[in-house]
């Protein structure tokens, strides 16, 4: 069993109003040292044996379908979720 994680942003030229929010939080809660947010959507895909080619394409082309909003949003990552990968940015 398998997992495709695929991440998908704002663009930039966007508003995002949840990380202006959540920006303007942070420093009342301490963390001064950053300077922007910007929020986003994560997907993990299951799926059934090996993450091939084949299923990553596939992914590809259900996140430019389904999963995000071309107009308003990049998918920025669509690649197999590992132990190594998990916590990585894109």
């Amino acid at each position: 069993m398998g997992t495709v994680v695929i991440d998908v942003m704002l663009k930039s030229e966007i508003l995002d109003p949840q990380g202006q929010a959540v920006a303007g939080a942070l420093p009342r809660l301490g963390f001064t040292q950053f300077t922007d947010v910007r929020q986003g959507k994560r997907f993990e895909l299951t799926v059934d044996g090996e993450v091939t080619e084949e299923v990553l394409a596939a992914a590809r082309e259900a996140a430019e379908k389904l999963l995000s909003n071309p107009v308003i949003e990049d998918v920025v990552r669509v690649a197999e979720l590992t132990d190594e990968t998990a916590g990585q940015p894109a």
